[in-house]
């Protein structure tokens, strides 16, 4: 028998930790089924045609296909599942993960070709469910899946028994064993826990909030894995790493023990529970080590405290600025929450912004499921998408207006800091204007000028922030903004971007080909002439910009930028 696990990934750089672990956990502990199983992977994008993955799927020949699904790719699976037995007439069609596992009945009832849903975590299931088939049985007969009986009504077959000993999950990536595996163009997933113990209404993980954990010696001997392979990216699921300081400092200590230069650790973090000895800690971890993801989600304290979750901000504001800046740092907002209107939204954008994150991530709420805010949403008059991904249109607070507006400033955000491409003159700005008044005020500027129904590329959005400055005044009060420093920072950011062959109308290019060369000598710069001005720029500005704090340092400042080469921010 052919079984095929399918993963319709966000993108081809991401892998999915989940069918991995179904396959090597029937593999260790059902050996003998598996004498008479074939387990194999499949991966594709949600950029993917679905003709061609139907294609690929039909060529494996396999009698059973499971997909593993979440909010963002069931659309796409839902495409897929009504075509499979037309080119596979014999195959048992299921499918598991928390997008299809907590509405397993609106998937049964709308999709006849599908033939089971498993609830849950998934390896026992799974395991025994390739028992079942490979002996000619009923799937019926297994715990923790949901299917059609005789007379077609939907029956669920019980509660499966959990894993309690995590210690006993074989390591998911046997190709990293091997070394069939890319370890510069692959996001490898790592859990080292499993629930969460805190109630976060709008959270499925809310949902089983008993915490299971992976020995420290079984963690540390599997990320001793990933770095020999010398694997660019591993982010730990963990949906909060750091519950016990007994066991996540260590777990960072042996990373920095075995460091290799090279591998990244990704952490979601509640800032708030750091220990003191996990701040003391965070102070020796040099840059390229660890990035933390951070949930503020709201600074006003009625929201939080109406999903569950802390109103302590000031410990938390603390505690995220003793976080050295080695550690890259995303925090994370959440639009369409109980009690947040646009002026609360507003405080809470300066609240984050003021903590200087290196991304700021703007996401929405989303209406899932059996949570608690699915209950508190339809009883008060939220309006969201009835399908995956189940984004909220409009709130008691917020009108649908107000959320596209959010949604523009979504992408304003992203271009203007989280890029990185502009980060002198944002940080010039924020200095000395609020950072929501600045980026509401843009955003609609932006909107007026049809920035968000064209193409934007980079080239496009310095235009635009040039074209904001010179009609500032119609915005701001320009006594405590320096618009000519604005602009000599706008021209450094994209004179340090990379090498321009051509210039925009709006730039000031104050070129000299002698000055320079006599700095690219004065510097020492190695190569032919030819590739010494091909790698780097000449170009004058009315202060230094490299400085933290240009405003105090006007006057004529020549630089040479270098290309290849970080440069000053």
């Amino acid at each position: 028998m052919r079984v095929l696990l399918v993963s319709v990934n966000a993108s081809y750089m991401h892998t999915n930790v989940a069918i991995r672990a179904l396959k090597v956990y029937a593999q260790k502990y059902y050996p003998l089924v598996m004498e008479n199983v074939q387990i194999e992977l499949a991966e594709y994008t949600i950029n993917q045609p679905a003709g061609e993955v139907l294609r690929s799927i039909g060529f494996s020949q396999a009698d059973a296909v499971l997909f593993s699904t979440y909010i963002w790719n069931a659309e796409y699976v839902c495409k897929l599942i009504p075509e499979i037995k037309k080119i596979l007439p014999a195959c048992v069609v299921g499918a598991g993960g928390p997008e299809f596992g907590f509405s397993a009945e609106k998937y049964l009832n709308a999709y006849c070709d599908l033939d089971f849903v498993i609830f849950g975590e998934g390896e026992i299931v799974f395991s025994q469910l390739m028992k079942v088939f490979a002996d000619g049985k009923d799937y019926a007969s297994v715990k923790g899946i949901y299917f059609r009986s005789e007379n077609g009504k939907i029956t669920y077959s019980g509660n499966q028994a959990l894993i309690e000993n995590l210690d006993e999950l074989p390591f998911a990536y046997p190709e990293i064993l091997t070394g069939q595996f890319d370890p510069d163009h692959k996001i490898y997933y790592y859990e080292s826990t499993r629930g969460c113990p805190f109630s976060c209404a709008y959270c499925l993980s809310s949902l089983d909030r008993r915490v299971r954990f992976k020995s420290l010696k079984k963690v540390q001997e599997e990320l001793k894995i990933f770095l020999d392979a010398n694997v660019k990216l591993v982010k730990f699921v963990d949906r909060t790493y750091n519950l016990n300081p007994d066991r996540y400092i260590p777990i960072w200590q042996f990373i920095l023990e075995n460091h290799n230069g090279k591998t990244m650790f990704h952490f979601e973090i509640e800032a708030e529970y750091f220990s003191e000895e996990a701040l003391d800690f965070l102070q020796k971890v040099p840059a390229g080590v660890m990035q933390f993801e951070m949930g503020i989600q709201s600074s006003n304290k009625q929201t939080l405290k109406a999903v569950n979750r802390s109103d302590n901000i000031e410990a938390l504001a603390k505690k995220i600025s003793r976080i050295p800046r080695t550690i890259h740092q995303h925090l994370d907002l959440i639009a369409g929450l109980p009690y947040e209107d646009l002026e609360s939204f507003g405080r809470s954008y300066d609240f984050v912004m003021n903590l200087k994150p290196d991304a700021l991530q703007l996401g929405f709420l989303k209406i899932l499921n059996g949570t608690q805010m699915a209950e508190m949403a339809l009883k008060n008059g939220w309006k969201w998408m009835e399908s995956p991904v189940y984004e909220t249109f409009s709130t008691p607070y917020l009108s649908f207006k107000d959320m596209a507006f959010l949604k523009d400033v979504e992408i304003i955000t992203d271009a203007f800091w989280n890029r990185k491409s502009f980060s002198c003159t944002m940080a010039y700005i924020f200095r000395k204007v609020r950072p929501w008044k600045f980026i509401s005020a843009f955003t609609e500027f932006a909107e007026s000028q049809g920035a968000f129904s064209q193409a934007r590329r980079e080239l496009y959005w310095f235009s635009l922030l040039y074209s904001f400055v010179k009609s500032y005044r119609d915005y701001f009060d320009v006594e405590s903004v320096d618009l000519n420093l604005v602009v000599n920072l706008l021209r450094y950011d994209f004179v340090r971007s990379g090498k321009k062959g051509n210039f925009p109308s709006w730039y000031e290019h104050r070129y000299n080909k002698e000055k320079h060369r006599l700095l690219m000598d004065k510097d020492c710069l190695s190569g032919s002439t030819r590739i010494k001005f091909a790698m780097s720029e000449y170009e004058v500005f009315d202060y230094d910009v490299t400085s933290e704090i240009p405003e105090n340092n006007p006057g004529k400042f020549e630089l040479l930028i270098k290309y290849g080469q970080p440069q000053a921010n």
